[in-house]
Parts: C-alpha cells; sequence; structure tokens
C-alpha cells in the first residue's frame, strides 16, 4: 500500500505502512513514522547539524539490515546534507542531516529503525561537543550492573569537574554522556576517557573492564570509550533500537538510575516508545543540557 503523506508543507511517498517491523510486538512500519512524529519535538535538537548513519531493516527488525552513511541518490531535493570527509574512503561523504520533521519521516519510511549520530556537529567534524561512555554489560551481567558502574563513573567525573547525563542504550547498556560544546578534539576526549575507563576498571577490577577483548568481560561491565571517535557513532537519544520489543534510547535522571540498582530491577531501565513520548512530554527533554552546557575537559 502507497500513499502521499503531507508533513510541514512536504508530500512524501510512503509505502507498507502495514508491514510488520516489530513481530513479538506487532508494531507496524506506520507505528514507527507515527512514533517519530510524535517525538519529533524532543529528539530533532539532538539530530540537528550532526551526520546521521541510518540504520536500516527493510524487512523488520528479524530481517537483514545495513548500514547507510552515504545519503541515498534518490532523496528527495530538499534532504539536506553534509561533506564530511572520510580517510576511509580517501574521500568525501555525503551524508543526510535529519534537520526537520519531513527528512525524519522520509527517513523512517525507508525502515531507518535506528538513527546513529556524530559526536561532532556537521560544521566542525573534528571537534566533539560532547564525550561518551558506553556501558556495555558483559552477560550475565545487565543494566543493574550498568546502573552501578554509571554511578561510579558519574562520581568520578564529578571528581575532575565535569558533570555528565545518562540514558539507556535501549538495549541492555547505559551511555553517559558528558557534555563539552567548548574547543576541544577527538584525540583530547579519546585519551581522557580511556583513562577514565582504566581507572574505574584498577579500582573496581571484579566488576569493570576497560579492555574490549570478549573473553574478559563475562559478569562484568565494559566501559567503552572508544566511541569517542573521528569515524564512529553512537545511537542518538529518543531513537528506536531493533530489539523484538520497540525499545527507545531513552534519557533517564540520576534517581532512577540509583532505584534502579537499589531494587536491582533491570526492567525499571527499559523503554517502549509510547511510554517514552508519554516521559518527554511529562518531564520535557531530560537531554537538552548535552547540547547546551558548557565544560571544559580537564
Amino acid at each position: 500500500m502507497k500513499a502521499l503523506l503531507e508533513v510541514e508543507g512536504r508530500e512524501i511517498k510512503v509505502s507498507n505502512l502495514d508491514k510488520m517491523m516489530y513481530p513479538e510486538a506487532g508494531f507496524k512500519k506506520g507505528d514507527v513514522i507515527h512514533y517519530y512524529i510524535r517525538i519529533a519535538p524532543f529528539l530533532l535538537p539532538h539530530l540537528k547539524n550532526r551526520a546521521l548513519t541510518m540504520k536500516r531493516y527493510p524487512d523488520g527488525v528479524n530481517g537483514k539490515f545495513f548500514y547507510e552513511k552515504r545519503c541515498p541518490s534518490h532523496r528527495p531535493a530538499w534532504v539536506k546534507t553534509a561533506a564530511i570527509w572520510s580517510g576511509e574512503n580517501d574521500g568525501d561523504i555525503d551524508y543526510c542531516l535529519a534537520n526537520d520533521l519531513p527528512t525524519l519521516v522520509w527517513a523512517a519510511n525507508l525502515a531507518d529503525l535506528e538513527l546513529h549520530t556524530s559526536l561532532a556537529a556537521c560544521k566542525k567534524p573534528e571537534r566533539p561537543t560532547m564525550m561518551v561512555f558506553d556501558l556495555d554489560p558483559g552477560p550475565p551481567a545487565d543494566s543493574v550492573q550498568c546502573a552501578q558502574v554509571g554511578l561510579w563513573l558519574r562520581d568520578l567525573l564529578e571528581s575532575r569537574g565535569l558533570e555528565c547525563h545518562p540514558k539507556t542504550s535501549g538495549s541492555k547498556g547505559l551511555q553517559i554522556y558528558a557534555p563539552l560544546n567548548t574547543a576541544t578534539t577527538f584525540d583530547a576526549t579519546k585519551e581522557f576517557s580511556r583513562k577514565i575507563a582504566e581507572q574505574l576498571a584498577a579500582e573496581h577490577p571484579g566488576a569493570v573492564v576497560s579492555n574490549m577483548k570478549k573473553s574478559l568481560r563475562a559478569n562484568k561491565v565494559l566501559v567503552d570509550w572508544s566511541q569517542n571517535s573521528t569515524h564512529k557513532t553512537t545511537v542518538c537519544v529518543y531513537s528506536l533500537r531493533a530489539r523484538p520489543q520497540p525499545t527507545v534510547s531513552t534519557p533517564v535522571t540520576w534517581k532512577e538510575v540509583e532505584t534502579a540498582l537499589k531494587k536491582k530491577d533491570a526492567n525499571r531501565l527499559v523503554f517502549r516508545a509510547a511510554e517514552v513520548v508519554k516521559r518527554a512530554e511529562k518531564l520535557g527533554d531530560l537531554f537538552a543540557p548535552v547540547l547546551e552546557q558548557k565544560q571544559k575537559l580537564p
């Protein structure tokens, strides 16, 4: 089934709205588009002027997927792009910029379930505006252990004069962001985050690992500092994730992290699409400080 959807004066061709994207949840392509329309007021500021890597699932979460960095040539003329140098490709890549609601709907119609963005704005791709720590639990560890490590990380960063903000990965882990929005480089944030991760691993050797080797990660939390690289992206806040349920990378309060740890309840850090829209409408954008707060790397 094909249809024309008018969004902010743009006509967008949408198709296969009844296609099941999340079979276990009965969540269809039309539901994906509807979610992104509703969450757009909170999501778009975090996408604006950041190179978008699309993670597309044409046949839903149980089917094959592919990453798409280069903005499709069949894009509408009004989709903005940014040319960013890629050493791997020895040339520029024209990335999509999801700066407005029509572009977001267009991408959702391409089954771009997950939105992955750079830590830098496109105008200064060598200058990250934030630093991220991806807390990834090695089974049987889960987000409860991530909550504990996140709190240790928060305290360590605060001791260095940096405030940070948590969000769920939308999968099993937590991601901790330290806003910078001041002049720095990826070399600086990568080196600093590596040292912080290594210090955490040294202080809590039974619970934390900073080395990527899978053999070291059983029942520990990897503090992945390597995301602080020019060529890497992280899943954007408010993005859907390709899990059995339509879970979302959701900003949370430190109080919620503390409660999940105290109750030993991993489900307290799992949020699905409809719930995330209600949270955002009630609480506002808990992740807004990441875009605005100015901090200098020690």
